[in-house]
């Protein structure tokens, strides 16, 4: 497993970071445990998570998959090995200031990550997504005090389009505010918008890309060939979040397309999970692919990609995918 520069800072992490969205509610405490334990036995010691997670459970399990990671954390004495990010501005409870990107909340967010997470500094503290209602400067300042408390290493966000990026770079600047360092974006075969617009402004302006979704939701693990209906238990049927999953991705044009990669390279013996995988780790511009798994055993199967190097056909096959889709308008980065 390699190590990269995070941005401009002096930070290094892995190329894969772990994603957590699953821990408590499609892996129970247990099998979160034995998804941490191999993950750091493979080498990963980037792990992402959020206080709104896990992913698609109700209100009243916000928060359990930090608590999670926190007893791991405790249980097997790893904190200080670990390089570790989580999220704010989802609603953590039914009152007003209970979400969103004010100086209260983000101040109160973060004590309570910290408890759940049973550690007194976090490495990365992200805002989730844009909140168009507060001024980034508000937002900036408040983390900026995080930072300078000590509770916060660096700062990063996820899901902003290029135009409240430079906005917020511009607010740090101006304000002398500590400045994100990173961006988390969706990014994979089958969704590269931020090509345009995010990775050339991150690599101008020096911030670590990561990227989620790299396996769009296991459709390219090849997992669904030839199925056309949504299985329950899978991420496209969770009750609260499977509906934006499918919206992504559940369309005939996107699963043929990825049967066809598959059919392309059976016969070189190569896995779609491991070359789409591979293939995000190479584009230019992109620091890491935060990986995320409901079963131990995924993490054996998606990891070798670490290791696998495409050639000028298999590279082409992989880029076809894209700009044989049809185009339409995202009015914004979706949110998960």
């Amino acid at each position: 497993m390699q190590t990269k520069q995070f941005g401009r800072t002096g930070l290094r992490v892995s190329e894969i970071c772990l994603g957590t969205m699953t821990f408590g509610n499609q892996a129970d405490e247990a099998t979160s445990f034995a998804i941490m334990d191999r993950a750091l036995a493979a080498g990963v010691t980037f792990f992402d998570t959020a206080d709104v997670y896990p992913l698609g459970a109700g209100p009243e399990r916000v928060g359990l998959s930090e608590t999670i990671i926190g007893n791991w954390l405790v249980e097997r004495g790893t904190r200080e090995r670990i390089v570790l990010a989580s999220k704010v501005r989802g609603a953590m409870g039914p009152g007003p200031n209970d979400q969103g990107l004010s100086r209260k909340h983000i101040i109160a967010a973060c004590e309570a990550s910290l408890r759940r997470l049973k550690t007194d500094y976090l490495d990365l503290y992200q805002v989730h997504h844009p909140d168009p209602m507060t001024p980034i400067e508000e937002t900036l300042r408040a983390l900026d005090d995080l930072v300078r408390a000590g509770k916060v290493r660096y700062i990063g966000c996820s899901n902003f389009q290029a135009w409240r990026l430079g906005e917020a770079l511009w607010a740090s600047d101006k304000g002398n505010l500590e400045r994100f360092a990173s961006v988390q974006p969706r990014y994979n075969l089958l969704f590269r918008m931020i090509e345009d617009e995010i990775v050339p402004l991150c690599q101008s302006q020096g911030l670590a890309v990561m990227t989620y979704n790299p396996l769009a939701g296991g459709v390219l693990t090849g997992r669904y060939r030839g199925v056309r209906e949504v299985q329950p238990g899978t991420r496209f049927g969770l009750e609260r979040s499977g509906a934006m999953y499918q919206r992504r991705y559940w369309n005939d044009v996107m699963l043929d397309e990825v049967e066809r990669l598959g059919d392309f390279l059976a016969p070189r013996g190569k896995s779609l999970t491991q070359v789409a995988l591979a293939w995000v780790l190479a584009q230019p511009g992109i620091t890491c692919a935060i990986l995320g798994a409901s079963r131990p055993e995924q993490l054996d199967e998606s990891l070798p990609a670490v290791d696998l190097a495409l050639d000028e056909e298999e590279r082409r096959a992989c880029e076809d995918i894209w700009f044989n889709l049809p185009r339409e308008r995202d009015p914004q980065y979706a949110l998960r």
